[in-house]
């Protein structure tokens, strides 16, 4: 205990809010209860919310994760997971005679709207976001005649649209806030009437988090971020409090992924966990830190967040009933029918 004592000045700054979001509780909830009221398998489209433990926990009690809607044989029940699905998914799975379960967001769901009304009124939607990403691919299916995707600020100079007058922008809800609004400054320099969203894209989970971590990253000699390398949100926080001052920041999904060396003439390390993430492997982090002498926690609080999304509807039904009627060939999906309890 001795070399403890002989460096004081050791501490550890822990971001609130950090963590699980209202969106991916919800989502990851959804799952757990499926399984509970209609028994394994529930099959579930991609990772239900971008995080390695998540995943395998929900694998050990019965979900199967699959790439594509034909993976998953008829009749059973599928899940659409928090990032949200194009239109198309929809189709797939009707054809496929599968029940469904949409776990997506509602701030993502929103973007979608926002998307689909924007395009019946015929505007061209600059959509700012990564390519490849889940989200985008979800949001871009809603109207891919209308949308051209803007990935940051670098993207701006190749993009055409039919009416300069007739432009709006939306964005994916994990992005980084500064980097965002760098993008679309630069789209009002090439298209002065670009329209905005009735309301800022970015969820405010992910703002709340990018803000902490600014408080935080100015002070912290490490900032070590516990997330998943597929999470967009996470990966903007070790970019946020790079940019905020923090010397190095990592991304870690484990504390045993910490490399001690980060530790060399660190006296500050800030910790905080992307929006997919359970509070249990922050608390492994905390306690690595804490046998290596970094014993001193301090909260950092740059916002209170009290936002609960209720359940998908879908969950107040027989859902192995009807996935049994669709493949008998009686009847839809009961889309609509949630007095049907």
């Amino acid at each position: 205990m001795g070399r403890m004592t002989a460096s004081p000045g050791r501490r550890v700054l822990l971001a609130a809010p950090r963590g699980y979001c209202a969106g991916v509780d919800r989502a990851v909830i959804a799952v757990e209860k499926a399984l509970e009221q209609y028994g394994a398998p529930v099959y579930v489209r991609h990772e239900i919310v971008h995080n390695k433990y998540v995943v395998q926990t929900l694998e050990k009690k019965g979900a199967v994760f699959v790439e594509r809607t034909e993976e998953v044989p008829p009749g059973n029940i599928v899940m659409f997971s928090a990032h949200g699905v194009a239109p198309v998914v929809h189709e797939e799975a009707e054809r496929g005679r599968l029940a469904t379960i949409d776990a997506t967001c509602p701030l993502v769901t929103k973007v979608h709207k926002e998307a689909v009304r924007f395009a019946q009124e015929d505007y061209d939607i600059l959509l700012i976001g990564h390519e490849g990403h889940e989200e985008v691919i979800g949001t871009s299916g809603e109207a891919p005649d209308h949308i051209q995707l803007v990935d940051g600020p670098g993207d701006v100079e190749k993009v055409e649209v039919r009416d300069p007058s007739r432009v709006v922008w939306l964005s994916q809800t994990t992005l980084s806030v500064d980097e965002t609004m760098e993008t679309v400054d630069a789209l009002k320099e090439k298209f002065p009437q670009l329209i905005s969203p009735p309301s800022d894209d970015i969820c405010y989970a992910t703002q709340n988090r990018q803000l902490a971590v600014k408080q935080m990253g100015a002070e912290a000699d490490l900032v070590i971020v516990v997330g998943s390398r597929n999470s967009s949100n996470s990966k903007r926080l070790v970019e946020v409090a790079k940019l905020a001052g923090a010397r190095a920041a990592y991304l870690v999904d484990f504390a045993d992924e910490i490399d001690e060396a980060w530790l060399e003439g660190v006296s500050t390390v800030g910790v905080t966990s992307g929006a997919s993430v359970p509070e249990i492997l922050v608390e492994q982090v905390l306690e690595w830190l804490a046998r290596r002498g970094f014993e001193d926690v301090e909260i950092v609080k740059a916002a209170e967040e009290s936002i609960i999304f209720s359940l998908p509807k879908e969950l107040r039904r027989d859902l192995r009933d009807e996935a049994a009627a669709l493949v008998a060939g009686r009847g839809g999906t009961g889309t609509g029918a949630d007095s049907a309890e």
